[in-house]
This record gives C-alpha cells, sequence and structure tokens, in this order.
C-alpha cells in the first residue's frame, strides 16, 4: 500500500485553517451536490427523488433538512403545477472506490428525499413538456474556483416529458446516473470517473459540462418554502475559469459525450465545484435532461510509478510488440498468453484484468493467479499470469482486439499499464452430420423442416428406424420429443444407442382410441426426432419431424347401400338395411338414421346400427340420413316397391 500520511496531516492543517478563517455564518455551508431523479412505478405513478450529498467534515448538522420542498412548473410557460414536499428517506455516506485510500478530510453523505407523485394525462399532457426543481443554499465556504462559495446556492434541476403522446400514454423514467463521488485526485495526475448512467426506457444519453445553477436561495434565506420558476441564474466563475475550463489541468475536467467518463489531470490544489448535464433522447428528439453538481478535492499525493507488463505467446521468447504483431490462433494450437508484470515501487499490489476492445463472447481467462504483491519481503520482483483463449474462439476473418492491463493500488487511483493485443482465431471445420431413416419423405418442396404425415392403423404396431453418422467423428446422439405431450403417456417408445461417430434408434407405437383423442384435438402427434453432435464449436444438428395420425381399420367392402326394397313377405328385400356402413372408430361411432317421405315428414328413425325398415306397406319414394358422432353423414334414397 502506498501511504498517505504526510498527506492526511496536511489536509488536516489545511481544513483547519479555513475553519479558523470561515466567519460564523459559514458554519451552515454544507451541500456537495446532488440531483432530481424521476422513475415510472406502474400506472400514473412515479417516484419523485432527490440525492443531496452533505459535507459529512464542515457540514452544520442543524443544516440537515427532514424534508425539502421539489416544485413542478410548465416549461413553455412556467406557470407552477404542485409543489411536492419530500421526506428525507435514507441518510449514508459515500464510499471510496480504494476505501483504503481515504482521508480523515473528506467524508460526504447521501441523503436520500422521496415520495410516490401521480403524474396523470389530464394534468400533465402539455406537449412542451415539464421541469422540477428545489432550491437551497448553501455550498462549501473551502469551494476553490467560484465567486463567494460560502454564499452560493444550488437549484437541482430535471426535465421530463408530457405523459401523453399522440394520444397515448407516453412512459418515461429519467436516466439514472452518476455514481456518487466519493474519491478525491492527485495533483499533475490524470484522474478519471465513470459518471454514466443506464435508463430502462432504452434511451439514447448524451452528456456535457454545464454551469452549475445557482437560483434564489441565499445564505440569509437558504432553505425556500418553494422553488421559484426558472429561469435560474448560475453560480459566477472566478477569472480565467468557465463551463468548459471548470477544474483546470491538462486536460481539464471533461466528460465523453457518448460514456459519462469524467478526466481530468488537475494542476491547482483545493475543492472544485462542477456541473454535469446528461441528456436523453428518443428516437432522435430530446425528451429530458438532468443534471448534477459536485465536487472535486484535489490533493498532493505520494509520487506513484506505474507498474509494466510484458506479454509472450506460448512457447515464443519473443515480446510481443504492440500495433506491429497480430496473434494468429489456430485449431489444436496453444492459445495462451504469458504476462510478466512488475512495479518499481515496494509493496506494491497489482492486479490483472483483461477487456475486450471490439468484441464481446467468448472472452479468454486467466488460469493463473492475477494479483500479487512485489518488491515486499518474501515477494518476487516479477509476477506472472496466464490468460487463455477458448478453443471455440473465432474471429470470422477480422482483427480482433484485447487489452491486458495491469493496476497497482496507488492513491486516489490505480496507476496502469496496458497492452492491446491483436488478434484472429479460427475452429476446426466440422462437416454436419446425416440421418438416414425409414419414415416416408418430407413434402416437397423442403420448407422448415415442414413434417411429413404418418398414418398409424389403430391397433396395429408401427415402427420406424433411425441412423445417424458423423464423418468427424463426433459423439452423437438421438432423441425424440413430442409437440405438446409425453411419448410414453401416449404409448410411443423410443429407444437409442449413441456413440462415436454413429447413433441407431428404433421407434414404436400401436396407438389406442386416447391417443386418437389427442390426435384429434391437435390436428396429429407431432414428434422431432433429432441427431445432435457435441464437441465442434459450431455444431449442425439434424431433425425430422413427423406428424402421426391415427386412422381406422379400412373395410374391403365399399358403402353401397340398396335403393330398392320389395317387403312382399316373401323373404327376399323386405326389409332396408345397411351393414356396410363405416364400422365404429373409437368416439367416431354411428350415432343414428331417419327415413323421410318425399314430403319431408320424418317416418323412421333408430340408434341401432343393425336397424331394419320394411317401408309404410305403399309405393313410394324415401329419403335416409345417417349420421355419426364425429360430425360424418350419410344421405340417399330409396325407393319401396310392394
Amino acid at each position: 500500500m502506498k501511504r498517505l500520511l504526510p498527506v492526511l496531516l496536511r489536509c488536516s492543517r489545511l481544513w483547519l485553517v479555513l475553519a479558523l478563517l470561515a466567519p460564523l455564518g459559514a458554519s451552515a455551508t454544507h451541500i456537495v451536490g446532488g440531483e432530481l431523479d424521476l422513475q415510472h412505478k406502474s400506472g400514473s405513478t412515479y417516484a419523485l427523488t432527490l440525492n443531496l450529498y452533505f459535507d459529512a467534515i464542515n457540514g452544520n448538522a442543524a443544516a440537515l433538512d427532514q424534508q425539502l420542498t421539489a416544485s413542478i412548473f410548465v416549461k413553455s410557460s412556467n406557470a407552477r403545477v404542485i409543489d411536492i414536499v419530500l421526506p428525507l428517506t435514507s441518510n449514508t455516506f459515500v464510499n471510496y472506490t480504494n476505501p483504503a485510500c481515504a482521508v480523515g478530510s473528506l467524508s460526504t453523505r447521501k441523503l436520500v428525499y422521496n415520495k410516490d407523485i401521480t403524474l396523470d394525462a389530464a394534468t400533465y399532457g402539455n406537449a412542451g413538456g415539464y421541469y422540477v426543481a428545489v432550491e437551497r443554499c448553501c455550498r462549501n465556504l473551502a469551494i476553490g474556483n467560484i465567486v463567494n462559495p460560502g454564499g452560493a446556492a444550488q437549484t437541482f434541476y430535471l426535465e421530463f416529458p408530457a405523459v401523453v403522446r399522440n394520444g397515448a400514454a407516453f412512459i418515461d423514467s429519467t436516466p439514472r446516473i452518476f455514481p456518487p463521488l466519493g474519491d478525491y485526485a492527485c495533483r499533475n495526475e490524470l484522474f478519471y470517473y465513470d459518471f454514466g448512467g443506464q435508463d430502462v426506457d432504452g434511451d439514447s444519453l448524451i452528456y456535457d459540462m454545464v454551469t452549475p445553477l445557482n437560483g434564489h436561495a441565499t445564505a440569509a434565506n437558504p432553505l425556500l418554502s418553494q422553488a421559484v420558476a426558472a429561469p435560474y441564474a448560475t453560480i459566477t466563475w472566478n477569472t480565467g475559469l468557465g463551463t468548459l475550463n471548470q477544474i483546470p489541468g491538462s486536460p481539464a475536467l471533461g466528460i465523453d459525450a457518448h460514456t459519462g467518463r469524467l478526466t481530468v489531470r488537475p494542476a491547482n490544489l483545493g475543492l472544485f465545484v462542477f456541473g454535469v448535464r446528461c441528456s436523453e433522447y428518443r428516437r432522435g428528439v430530446k425528451i429530458g435532461e438532468t443534471r448534477r453538481d459536485f465536487q472535486l478535492y484535489v490533493l498532493n499525493c505520494p509520487t506513484n510509478t506505474p507498474p509494466q507488463l510484458q506479454v509472450h505467446a506460448a512457447n515464443n521468447p519473443t515480446l510481443y510488440r504492440p500495433g506491429r504483431d497480430t496473434l494468429r490462433l489456430l485449431p489444436g494450437s496453444n492459445r495462451c498468453l504469458t504476462i510478466r508484470y512488475t512495479d518499481p515501487d515496494p509493496n506494491s499490489v497489482l492486479t490483472m484484468t483483461s477487456r475486450p476492445v471490439n468484441f464481446t463472447v467468448p472472452e479468454p481467462t486467466f488460469t493463473t493467479a492475477v494479483s500479487g504483491t512485489v518488491r515486499a519481503a518474501g515477494a518476487p520482483d516479477t509476477l506472472t499470469a496466464t490468460l487463455c483463449f477458448p478453443e471455440c474462439t473465432d474471429t470470422h476473418g477480422r482483427v480482433y482486439l484485447l487489452d491486458i492491463m495491469v493496476a497497482d493500488n496507488g492513491c486516489s487511483l490505480p496507476k496502469r499499464d496496458t497492452i492491446r493485443v491483436a488478434f484472429t482465431a479460427t475452429v476446426a471445420p466440422n462437416a454436419a452430420p446425416v440421418l438416414t431413416t425409414s419414415f416416408p419423405p418430407a413434402p416437397l418442396p423442403l420448407s422448415d423442416n415442414a413434417p411429413a404425415v404418418v398414418r398409424v392403423v389403430i391397433g396395429q404396431r408401427y415402427t420406424a428406424t433411425l441412423t445417424g453418422t458423423d464423418a468427424d467423428r463426433n459423439p452423437l446422439t438421438l432423441t425424440a420429443v413430442g409437440t405438446g405431450f409425453d411419448l410414453a403417456g401416449a404409448g410411443m417408445v423410443f429407444t437409442a444407442q449413441n456413440g462415436t461417430g454413429q447413433a441407431a434408434g428404433t421407434f414404436g407405437w400401436e396407438p389406442t382410441c386416447g391417443a386418437v383423442s389427442a390426435a384429434d384435438a391437435s390436428g396429429g402427434l407431432i414428434v422431432h426426432f433429432k441427431l445432435t453432435e457435441t464437441g465442434p464449436c459450431v455444431p449442425l444438428p439434424q431433425e425430422r419431424v413427423i406428424r402421426f395420425e391415427v386412422v381406422p381399420v379400412t373395410d374391403s367392402v365399399a358403402f353401397r347401400p340398396p335403393n330398392v326394397i320389395t317387403p312382399n313377405a316373401d323373404g327376399k328385400n323386405d326389409f332396408l338395411r345397411m351393414p356396410d356402413l363405416p364400422a365404429d372408430f373409437c368416439d367416431h361411432r354411428f350415432a343414428g338414421i331417419k327415413i323421410f317421405s318425399r314430403w319431408g315428414q320424418q317416418v323412421f328413425q333408430s340408434s341401432e346400427r343393425n336397424f331394419a325398415w320394411g317401408g309404410l306397406g305403399s309405393a313410394g319414394l324415401y329419403y335416409y340420413l345417417a349420421t355419426y358422432t364425429d360430425g360424418r353423414k350419410f344421405k340417399g334414397w330409396v325407393e319401396v316397391i310392394p
């Protein structure tokens, strides 16, 4: 650990002097910064939150408010809509990035004021949107980059859109930005911090530096009962400073417009206030913004020499040369890198990490320890780590970039050394396995595994065989899965013998009436037979889809009912019978027959399959209708000749 004891003593003296020189009224100064936040919960309910950061070292505890008032205004007219009292709901400390770097002169509390509010369409439908403001005074007296810091106030501010657009609900939550800053910066050392945030709606976020808002609160009237409408006066910068030069340095404090990353190499010691804005865009149109004011404390820090690292390809004693070499990772080759890293400072704890630059997965992994202490008693001067790329990494002909980084445990932020490794990678080729079956061929034209139809006679057993082969000798597995049903529950049996380069399977089924009902309800029972392979980086599974339909036993005699009867008691053709009606098939059963006269009058009815009708004793033409429980109908006529 790189110690800060001399710095701590100097810092303590600095704050003591400032406190002695300050007028009595300055004891009420306390605001470090903060931001407003508006999050949609459900329906018209939103959570309105103010995060206020309070100087726990120099702030007067009497200035810790138990509630604050937020005011909502129409943006186009500055008309007041409502005042909302926000109660204090949380009081916690802001943590350092590295707690071991803490200094006694820097401690910040995060005060959270929160309340659920209703944003209904009838009230919040103005197309120009709305803004929320909270006004409070005062800032820290010790701030060194603005005029009269002890009398400077702050206006917490955000903008949000109407909750209805084009007649439809328009839901928006403000971006939750900026993890709070608990760290300090070192003079003439590069300081960086991630102020980037996230938006639950997926809106685009753009960051820029802004001058903090002062507003209308004063040292004499620090807590307003309600915010005053815009416009809000800004703080006044000291001579030579401004929005783009809030903390002077090389570079001066700036923020990446897309990532929200703060960067500065401060040139001066002291306490500096700064402002950042995050604007959100949806489909290229700005819909809102939120701001944060905060402070950065700049100290003199002990000298910290950056660590150093070297990279070797596996079994290659030559150093990798960034910007000149490109590693080529081939199938079956050693895909590991050897990394050596050290630090000239005593007792440095070094940690290795890697970060993809232009790709995502799969990422390489360290297979050995990635952290350790150097130049300490019993510790080596140089540490070694091994980083290996997965066998299935494939750059698809592109050059991928990977940053390999070593960081020390210096304060306030680690020093780093980075080597960017360029590499290409290929995987072994893989031929698709072949699946052959005794099922009927798939329908033509082939389209997205369209199922072939297999009609199985009820009560008769159907069997099929499947064979899988693979020229690459990869392990193969055959499976069968029903769509929306269990094979065993339907009486289907599938067995497989899986192995390296080959697999065989057998399917068997003797359908019952239960299967008939299930098939009728779903239009057939669909089974997916799949052949999968393991081992290759890009498996190529094969599949056959079969739709099984259950059909009745086919009758050899066609249904041809008589169309003439002669009921003359000679024992020949005296009755109308229909023995050739289609056979009953599970729930597909004969329901009944009706016979009608030529004038539509019903003259006979029976629900018995073996019915017999002998006419009415008079000649004539009659019509019959035979029905089945599944809706089938058979119509015809019969002539009665006495």
